[in-house]
């Protein structure tokens, strides 16, 4: 059976960004793991969906394993979550292999209680036991670096979860932020933004160090971008 870790101290409030991701114990479809710490030093996309034999969610898991390398790439490992059995996800998945011809090489937790899902705020009051399509990023330290919730009727864009991906480990890796589309901003192409500075000094800093760098593009003193 799935259930959170036992810890007395374990907050209950559902983690959000910046949030440690807390400590669980899950069954899969691909035996027993231990949340956060089997994905130490990876980054993991966590994603619930609604049911096992569902349409939205059979296109969801195709899509996913389709662009599983990609994650891979990114040294990102994919994790499925529903309120349903092992041998539920065992048949289904062998049922995609079967009439879609997509083996699905990633574990999918058997959460039968919803023990996990309710930990984790994936059940919406309105849905009943059905998980709602959250999706959560975690990165190598164990901290939730990003949260997307999709309603029942409508599939996720795997697209947007890659860049999203791309777009916090480039963060981390230069310290800057990303612009709106990265990196296909109709405006600023793949270039970054800096950070803004935090005192006027810096402020008058930034400037002078961008007439100096033609990889940075000053608009304001808040505002510079930089070529890759």
């Amino acid at each position: 059976m799935t259930q959170p870790s036992a810890s007395s101290d374990e907050p209950t409030a559902t983690p959000g960004i910046g949030d440690t991701f807390p400590d669980l114990t899950v069954e899969t479809s691909m035996g027993e793991l231990s949340l956060p710490d089997d994905y130490e030093g990876q980054w993991l996309v966590l994603f619930s969906h609604p049911g096992d034999f569902t349409p939205v969610c059979t296109s969801e898991f195709v899509a996913f394993e389709q662009r599983r390398e990609e994650f891979e790439e990114l040294n990102a490992e994919l994790l499925g979550l529903s309120v349903d059995r092992v041998h539920s996800h065992i048949k289904w998945t062998d049922w995609i292999d079967e009439n879609l011809d997509v083996d699905i090489g990633f574990p999918i937790i058997a959460d039968d209680q919803g023990s996990v899902a309710q930990r984790l705020g994936m059940l919406h009051p309105g849905a009943g036991t059905a998980t709602v399509r959250t999706v959560f990023v975690i990165d190598p330290e164990g901290t939730v670096r990003l949260r997307l919730t999709y309603p029942m009727e409508i599939g996720r864009n795997i697209d947007e979860i890659l860049r999203s991906l791309r777009a916090l480990q480039k963060s981390d890796a230069d310290g800057v932020a990303a612009p709106a589309d990265w990196p296909n901003n109709d405006t600023f192409g793949d270039q970054v933004l800096l950070s803004p500075p935090g005192t006027e000094a810096d402020a008058a800093a930034r400037k002078a160090e961008a007439a100096d760098d033609e990889n940075l593009n000053y608009y304001d003193w808040w505002f510079v971008t930089r070529e890759q």
